[in-house]
C-alpha cells in the first residue's frame, strides 16, 4: 500500500506541476510575454547577483540569464508595483530587462541557485574580488570571536548546499572582521583545527571534518596559484580581496605534515599596518629623538627584533612621516605589505635574480633621497646599505637581533668594517609588541611578591616624571568588547642607541652587547624593560604580557 500511495502522490504532483505550467503559458499570452520553464535550463549566477535573494523572494521574480546588458527576468506578476520597481532600478543601472512568465516551481528552482553564489564577484588566479554587500553582511555577523565561530560553523555545516568558495571566503572574511593577522588550518589525526592569530596570540576557533578540509585546500591552492598535485613540498602563493577601493592581500603558505598539508593565510590589511608614528607606543621623549633622526639627510636607521615584533609597521610609519613631494623614496621589500602612494616600491624576486643587494644597487642608480631595505641578511647587502648611508642617502632597514645593542656585533659578524658602522648608523632601535589591556574591563590588582621585586629594581632607574604611581598594576578580565580576552590591540615597547662618540670608541674594539649598553647609558633613552614597566604601571598592558616578550633575567636596565 505504501508503494501505491507514493506512486499516487507522484502522479498528483506531476498533474499539479503540469496545470501550473499551463496556467503560466496562458498568462504569458495575456500579458504579451514569453513563457519559460526554468526547470530545464541553466540559471546564470551572474544574473542572479543583480537582485538580492531577499528581494527576489519578496518580489516573486528571479534574473536567470544575462548577455551584455540584456537581462532575462522570470516573474509571476509582471504588472505589479514591486516588479516594476525592480525593473526600473535595473534600467537606471543601464540594464535592459526582458520579462518572462514562469510558474512558482520555476522560480523556486532559480532561488535555489542563490546558495551556489560565491561572494566572489570575479575569480581568477591571484585575485578574488569580494562583493561589498556580501562582505558587509559577514562583517556585521562577526563583530567578535564568538560570532566568528558561529558564522564559520554555520557555513561549514551547510557545505553540501554551499559551494566551497563560500566557505573559504567566509573564513577569510571572519579573519578580517576580527582583525586577525593570520588564519591557520591544521590537520590532526581525526579532525582539522582552525585558529586565528588575534593580537599576536593563536586562538582556537573550531574543529571540522577532513572532507571539508580537502575541498578547502584545493580551493585555497587554486586561488593562490599553487600546484594542486604537489603535496610533499612547501608552497607559497597569494591572492587579493578587493573591498570597495581597498585591496587586502592574503599570503598563503602550505607545509606538508603527518596528517596532511598545514595552511596559513596571512592577512595583510592596509588599515592594520598603516599606523601613524604617534600611535606606535613610543615614549614622548623617544619620539622626539626618532623624529630628529628621520629628518636628517643621510645615515641609517636600523630597527631590530624577532619576526612578528612590528618592525615593518614601524618602518612604514617612518616612510610616511618622511615622505614629501620634494623627496624620492625607493623601497626593496620581501614582500610589499602595504602600498604607499608616491613611493617607488619594489619586491624581491630571488628566482629571477632580484635580491636585496641587487635591488639596492639598482635603486641607487635612480637618485633616491631615502631608501628602505626590508632586511639586511648578508654581508653584500649590509656593505651596500652602509655605503649608501655614507654617500648622502637616508637608509631605513631591519636586522634580526634581540636588542638595540646587538646591532653592532651583528654587523661586524656579517663582515662590515667596524670603523664604518658608527659613521653610517644614526640610531639603532629594538622593539617588541605587547597586547593592550581592554580599557572597558581591566581590573586593578596589587603586584605579586615576584612582580614587586622587579618593580623595586626598575622604578629607581626611571625618570620621576614618567612614574605616576607605583603601588598597583592591572589585570585582564574579559568582556564582549575584547572577545572575552581582556586585551584589545597591540602596542610597541622600544629602546634605542644613538651612534655618538662613546659608542664609536667602543665599537672599534669588537665589543659585547653589554659593553655597548654600558657605553650608551649617558644617552638617557629607556630600555625596553623600562619602557614596558612604565606601560604596566600606566595600565596599558600587564606584567604577564611584558614577560611573554622580554626575558627579565637577560634584560639590562
Amino acid at each position: 500500500m505504501a508503494i501505491l500511495n507514493d506512486d499516487y502522490k507522484k502522479k498528483l504532483g506531476d498533474l499539479r506541476h503540469k496545470e501550473e505550467e499551463e496556467l503560466a503559458t496562458i498568462l504569458s499570452k495575456k500579458y504579451g510575454l514569453q513563457y519559460v520553464d526554468l526547470t530545464g535550463i541553466p540559471i546564470n549566477t551572474d544574473a542572479l547577483r543583480l537582485v538580492s535573494e531577499k528581494e527576489a523572494r519578496e518580489k516573486k521574480l528571479a534574473p536567470f540569464k544575462i548577455l551584455g546588458k540584456k537581462l532575462s527576468i522570470a516573474v509571476l506578476s509582471p504588472k505589479n508595483d514591486a516588479t516594476m520597481a525592480i525593473v526600473k532600478g535595473l534600467e537606471e543601472r543601464n540594464y535592459q530587462p526582458i520579462l518572462y512568465m514562469v510558474s512558482t516551481k520555476s522560480l523556486e528552482r532559480a532561488w535555489e541557485r542563490y546558495k551556489d553564489i560565491t561572494f566572489a564577484h570575479e575569480t581568477k588566479e591571484g585575485v578574488l574580488d569580494v562583493s561589498n554587500e556580501d562582505i558587509r553582511n559577514i562583517v556585521e555577523k562577526t563583530r567578535g570571536l564568538g560570532e566568528a565561530k558561529k558564522v564559520i560553523q554555520e557555513v561549514i555545516g551547510l557545505k553540501r548546499g554551499y559551494r566551497i568558495s563560500r566557505i573559504v571566503e567566509t573564513i577569510v572574511a571572519a579573519g578580517i572582521a576580527t582583525d586577525a593577522s593570520d588564519i591557520h588550518i591544521e590537520p590532526e589525526e581525526s579532525y582539522i583545527r582552525l585558529r586565528l592569530r588575534l593580537n599576536g596570540i593563536l586562538t582556537d576557533v573550531l574543529n571540522f571534518d577532513r572532507e571539508t578540509y580537502e575541498l578547502l585546500l584545493s580551493r585555497i591552492k587554486l586561488l593562490s596559484g599553487l600546484k594542486l598535485n604537489i603535496k610533499e613540498k612547501p608552497q607559497d602563493g597569494r591572492f587579493s580581496i578587493k573591498i570597495s577601493d581597498a585591496e587586502i592581500e592574503i599570503r598563503s603558505s602550505t607545509l606538508p605534515g603527518a596528517y596532511g598539508e598545514s595552511v596559513v593565510m596571512r592577512i595583510l590589511n592596509p588599515e592594520s599596518i598603516s599606523v601613524p608614528m604617534e600611535e606606535l607606543g613610543m615614549d614622548p621623549d623617544f619620539l622626539k629623538v626618532v623624529e630628529k633622526e628621520i629628518s636628517r639627510p643621510n645615515g641609517m636607521i636600523l630597527n631590530t627584533g624577532p619576526t612578528g615584533s612590528g618592525k615593518t609597521t614601524t618602518l612604514y610609519a617612518f616612510l610616511k612621516k618622511a615622505h614629501t613631494p620634494e623627496v624620492k623614496i625607493i623601497t626593496i621589500e620581501d614582500p610589499i605589505e602595504y602600498h604607499l602612494p608616491g613611493i617607488v616600491q619594489t619586491q624581491v624576486d630571488v628566482k629571477n635574480g632580484y635580491t636585496f643587494a641587487g635591488g639596492l644597487r639598482s635603486a641607487l642608480r635612480q637618485d633616491p633621497d631615502i631608501i628602505m631595505v626590508g632586511e639586511i641578511r648578508d654581508k653584500e647587502t649590509a656593505e651596500i646599505a652602509i655605503n649608501a648611508a655614507l654617500t648622502g642617502h637616508l637608509v631605513f632597514s631591519t636586522l634580526h637581533t634581540n636588542n638595540a645593542a646587538g646591532t653592532f656585533p651583528r654587523l661586524i659578524d656579517l663582515g662590515v668594517n667596524s670603523k664604518l658602522i658608527t659613521s653610517a648608523i644614526n640610531i639603532s632601535m629594538a622593539q617588541r609588541l605587547v597586547r593592550k589591556l581592554c580599557q572597558d574591563c581591566r581590573e586593578e590588582i596589587t603586584p605579586s611578591p615576584e612582580q614587586r621585586k622587579i618593580l623595586d629594581k626598575v622604578i629607581p632607574t626611571l625618570p620621576k616624571e614618567k612614574v605616576l604611581q607605583t603601588e598597583k598594576v592591572w589585570a585582564p578580565r574579559g568582556c564582549d568588547n575584547c572577545n572575552k580576552s581582556g586585551y584589545r590591540g597591540r602596542i610597541g615597547v622600544f629602546e634605542a642607541i644613538i651612534s655618538d662618540e662613546s659608542i664609536e670608541k667602543v665599537v672599534e674594539d669588537n665589543p659585547s652587547e653589554r659593553e655597548i649598553t654600558k657605553a650608551a647609558e649617558g644617552q638617557k633613552i629607556l630600555s625596553m624593560l623600562q619602557d614596558g614597566i612604565i606601560k604596566v604601571l600606566s595600565g596599558v598592558t600587564t606584567f604577564e604580557e611584558l614577560q611573554r616578550v622580554l626575558d627579565f633575567e637577560e634584560e639590562t636596565i
